[in-house]
């Protein structure tokens, strides 16, 4: 595990240009085989110990006042917690619902956390290719990973994998097959996950590499590749219905994504995006001339490699007849894979038709093709229309995927959706409630800093309230007052902690639509003067699952490490 930490810890997950724009609360670090990503750190295995926690004194003494613990079970003269204080410290402070995690629902009534070319370790149009990334992303959480894969002219019974028209390197597809494989045999020693691996193949190869991909994967995956129907013959499903198989019933087995090409196909939008730098729109159009040079016109995929697609064939639509109607030339079980900026363009006003869609097929969505330094989409949106594969690019723990945490609490990559987006429901998340959240905020305990930083720092918590209807992407953020610490007084202040034990006590308070896929985010950052506030320790919460009274939250670092910083907060939701 330690190779595969040092192996992207090498690499600089952001792009060359000095000049690149990335709001300081959205950006992450580069991932490794440490971070917490996409499967919920409430359901692994804590590396930090409740002996290694620590409360400051001032949130001792809190916790005494508001009556939650008494002086003798608080230890107020103890360094070290007492019991009822480390209980209180391992106690989670969410509470993912029973049913949340059942898996005897059909497939598209999950989602899915997914990983978007998950071959990249940095930037998507000069980084490095590695099989090792997807072990990383795998072990983090993720359930579904994208292979491109293209033919290899120096050898053209091992088809690789690379980012086409670029200056990405490439590994051979049989050695990411490999990886894959041996994650699954993990994954089952340890009867853990116990949960399909889905493929989300993109194939530009000739007839010959398809047929490679397909024999490879056959050998390489043996049996733990899906490469029949589950069910016994007889059933709706062999009938010809649209019925689809249960999660469970996929087991731990490697399910294929196979493309489908509609007739009229067109191949998605690479057009430049107006928050692009100079340097930027430079390394884009550049790739959009090579693309276009080279591109050969989209081809058949023939029947062995399409025989793989059993539960998911992936279509680009031509026209609106997916969800206006019925998809016109639809294969069985057919997915629609869709830009963000391509099924943003059709919200609000389709929002309902396409989350009825999707009740009952998959979507995949994928971020624009100017996102080229690994910058994520915002996948709350688009959950919000019951996409099951919002994929992310999984190099950084930037914003997104400390959602995409958030959504997984506990899961191990795979969440039901809410009772509305699946069969049978109306489509339409908002129950035309007002909602009041109070975010009493008491303080944190031991503020990670960095190692060139000292503890000169007035930290203050940042909260931003991430609504599925925010289609702009501007949630509303409070914060608190930044901290600091009484110095010239000090003797005069029993209780005076330094500044990474800061005190807020303080409320933070919105009003909202009422909606099962509302998230807060909250960052502790520092009001520096004349700089950039620096950003220490991040967590994201889903307001459906957060638990009742005084509670620690552990804080992540930018890598999504756990660290030894605790927030103790109570959340307070009300009906207007």
């Amino acid at each position: 595990m330690s190779e595969l930490i040092s192996g992207i810890a090498k690499l600089s997950p952001f792009s060359k240009s000095k000049n690149m724009a990335v709001d300081d609360e959205d950006k992450g670090e580069a991932i490794d085989a440490g971070t917490v990503a996409g499967g919920g750190h409430a359901s692994r295995q804590s590396a930090i110990t409740k002996s290694q926690l620590r409360v400051s004194n001032a949130l001792k003494s809190f916790l005494v006042k508001e009556g939650v613990l008494g002086e003798t079970e608080v230890g107020l003269d103890q360094d070290q917690p007492t019991p009822a204080l480390r209980e209180l410290l391992d106690r989670p402070h969410i509470n993912v619902p029973p049913e949340a995690l059942d898996r005897n629902h059909p497939l598209p009534d999950y989602y899915i956390s997914s990983s978007h070319n998950t071959y990249l370790m940095a930037h998507q149009l000069y980084g490095e290719s590695d099989a090792s990334a997807y072990e990383i992303a795998l072990h983090t959480g993720s359930r579904c990973v994208e292979i491109d894969a293209w033919d290899d002219e120096d050898n053209k019974e091992e088809p690789k994998v690379t980012h086409g028209w670029t200056l990405v390197s490439n590994i051979p597809f049989r050695k990411v097959c490999e990886t894959i494989s041996k994650v699954v045999d993990q994954e089952a020693a340890n009867e853990k996950n116990a949960a399909p691996i889905v493929i989300s193949l993109e194939n530009h190869c000739d007839a010959h590499g398809q047929l490679r991909l397909a024999q490879i994967m056959r050998e390489v995956f043996g049996h733990r590749l899906l490469s029949a129907a589950v069910r016994d013959k007889g059933t709706r499903e062999q009938e010809g219905s649209s019925e689809h198989v249960t999660l469970t019933e996929l087991g731990n087995k490697v399910v294929v994504i196979v493309e489908y090409h509609l007739p009229n196909e067109e191949s998605s939008s690479d057009s430049s995006s107006s928050s692009e730098d100079e340097a930027e729109k430079q390394e884009h159009q550049a790739y959009r001339e090579k693309k276009k040079a080279t591109k050969a016109a989209a081809g058949t995929i023939i029947p062995e490699l399409a025989e793989l697609g059993i539960y998911a064939q992936s279509v680009k639509p031509v026209n609106n007849s997916w969800f206006e109607s019925a998809l016109e030339n639809a294969p069985h079980h057919h997915l629609i894979n869709v830009s963000e900026s391509g099924l943003k363009a059709l919200m609000p006003a389709a929002s309902t038709k396409i989350a009825k869609h999707n009740s009952q097929h998959l979507m995949r969505v994928f971020p624009k093709g100017t996102r080229i330094s690994s910058r994520n989409l915002l996948p709350v949106p688009f959950w919000g229309l019951g996409a099951q594969i919002c994929a992310l690019n999984w190099q950084t723990f930037g914003a997104s995927m400390q959602l995409n945490e958030a959504l997984m609490a506990g899961s191990g990559g795979y969440v039901l959706k809410p009772a509305p987006l699946r069969t049978g429901g109306d489509g339409n998340l908002s129950t035309g409630r007002r909602k009041r959240l109070r975010l009493h905020v008491a303080g944190a305990t031991d503020v990670p800093l960095p190692h060139d930083r000292e503890d000169d720092i007035k930290p203050y918590l940042t909260c931003t309230l991430v609504h599925p209807n925010d289609l702009n992407n501007l949630p509303p953020k409070r914060k608190t007052a930044p901290y600091k610490p009484h110095k010239l007084t000090s003797f005069l202040h029993k209780d005076n902690p330094s500044a990474t034990d800061p005190f807020w006590n303080e409320s933070l308070d919105w009003e909202y639509d009422d909606n099962e896929l509302i998230f807060l985010r909250l960052l502790i950052k520092s009001d520096d003067s004349f700089a950039k506030n620096p950003l220490f320790a991040v967590a994201a919460v889903r307001l459906l699952y957060v638990a009742p009274g005084w509670n620690f939250i552990r804080m992540l670092d930018l890598k999504g490490h756990e660290t030894t910083c605790t927030l103790l907060v109570r959340f307070e939701i009300e009906d207007l």
